[in-house]
């Protein structure tokens, strides 16, 4: 490895090639703080230098594992001794933003937050959003097709991507830097990258669609009594708002009760004793219309027994106190530490049965453990966060199949956001057949024959 860094170095500079105490002084990831284990971390600053750094890597058969924010929750940035870390910190600029064509151009390693601001400056908008976007890198996002927030208005990651450019294990470069709403010309190559974690080629620029600005928000917390009220919520609010509907996110009483009341992390805007909670989030442009149509919304609901209370955000410090108790991740962590957390996805009508089972079968195994349950309903998607007491390899086993099992009957995901990394590896074959499994494994074949990219991660051993 000492020559190919030396190589390496000779191309990129030897400031941008770290080694020893630089690389141990950087953690892995964000939720275990574990320190990085990689032989060095890798820094090329243009696409130019990461394709000659591939190029080099590929000829010594030299492993390599992508390094973004390293916001993931799932182990997709773990790198061993004898892989090199890829981070493309020194590729975080914003390239362009086409007012009148509605794109922002990036580099992968922009932070989600400053191509949100590069957007609003031109009076736009990149409706993406998530708790980290102060971390989390377009490339990451782009590489774990990130949800987020907002997705029952503006969907996924892959929605918001016209082109991408990404370079190949090899060192070739795969420019699609497609500006365009229609281009139905061959394959949509972008696909490919989009989701696939690092494991078919690193990302390093991207065409992003923006969107008209939405500068009126409407937010609230209301209680429901029960979850069929919730989901009658659900349908009633995405009527009457007329597509405004930007977030439903639907917190278990677990979940709320432990962040206000129980911790007295957060004050509780609404008494603590129903079973559910959601935070209401509409985007407007008339505010007087607008806020008119939101407190008609939430009256007939009211009418229709689908709520019981509500509270609506008079003000920004209002509405950041509401989505606090949503996103109060390190408090979660220190009430269930040891903590492990999923992110799955099912079936909204199944939800209830599902968590009730799930909550009763960690009881019956471990009767002080809790679930606490919270998630973007209106997607399906579910958020799940465990504390039994003990963090032993055997015990994570154990409760990672208490939560995935009972998926693969009601054709749920074991990854609805996050990606699959190293630790939904194993369970990838409940959520997708053999078939989809072994056509993985032969374009991780054809664009990565000697398993150089992020080896190990999303496909199980034989797969690819």
């Amino acid at each position: 490895m000492d020559a190919l860094l030396k190589e390496i170095a000779e191309r990129i500079g030897p400031a941008n090639v770290l080694v020893g105490d630089d690389v141990a002084a950087r953690r892995v990831d964000w939720l275990t703080g574990a320190p990085c284990r990689a032989g060095a971390i890798v820094r090329p600053g243009s696409t130019d230098e990461l394709a000659a750094v591939m190029r080099a890597c590929h000829a010594a058969r030299q492993p390599v594992v992508t390094h973004g924010g390293l916001t993931g929750l799932v182990h997709g940035a773990e790198a061993a001794p004898e892989e090199l870390a890829i981070s493309l910190e020194r590729m975080s600029a914003i390239e362009a933003v086409d007012p009148v064509g509605g794109t922002l151009t990036a580099q992968a390693g922009a932070p989600l937050q400053r191509v949100q601001e590069a957007a609003e400056a031109v009076g736009l908008q990149f409706p993406l959003d998530l708790g980290a976007r102060g971390s989390c890198t377009i490339g990451g996002n782009i590489a774990t097709n990130a949800g987020g927030i907002r997705v029952i208005r503006y969907g996924m990651m892959r929605q918001q991507v016209l082109g991408l450019e990404a370079v190949l294990a090899d060192g070739r470069v795969i420019s699609s830097m497609n500006h365009m709403l229609k281009n139905n010309a061959g394959f949509d190559l972008k696909q490919l990258f989009i989701g696939s974690e690092g494991t078919l080629g690193i990302v390093t620029r991207a065409v992003l669609r923006l969107q008209p600005p939405t500068p009126d928000v409407q937010t609230a917390l209301v209680a429901c009594p029960s979850f069929t009220a919730l989901t009658g919520l659900l349908g009633h609010m995405g009527r009457a708002l007329g597509g405004s509907l930007a977030a439903f996110e639907a917190m278990w009483q677990s979940h709320y009760r432990l962040l206000t009341e129980e911790s007295g992390r957060h004050p509780p805007p609404l008494a603590t004793d129903a079973p559910f909670y959601v935070i209401l989030e509409s985007l407007g442009t008339d505010p007087v219309a607008h806020a008119a149509q939101f407190s008609r919304a939430l009256e007939e609901a009211l009418e229709a027994a689908l709520i019981d209370d509500a509270v609506i955000a008079q003000s920004a410090q209002q509405r950041q106190g509401i989505w606090a108790i949503r996103e109060d991740i390190e408090g979660l962590i220190q009430a269930l530490s040891p903590l492990f957390t999923f992110d799955v996805s099912l079936p909204i009508p199944a939800m209830e049965r599902y968590v009730a089972d799930l909550e009763a079968a960690l009881h019956r195994r471990w009767p002080e453990g809790r679930l606490v349950t919270f998630g973007h309903l209106g997607d399906g998607n579910l958020h799940l966060s465990v504390g039994v007491g003990d963090k032993a390899p055997a015990t994570r086993t154990a409760v990672e199949s208490l939560v995935y099992t009972p998926l693969a009957e009601l054709g749920g995901s074991v990854s609805a956001e996050h990606g699959i990394g190293l630790e939904k590896r194993d369970y990838l074959a409940i959520s997708r057949t053999p078939e989809e499994i072994a056509l993985m494994g032969t374009l991780k074949q054809a664009l990565d024959p000697l398993g150089l990219l992020n080896r190990h991660k999303v496909l199980p051993h034989g797969a690819g």
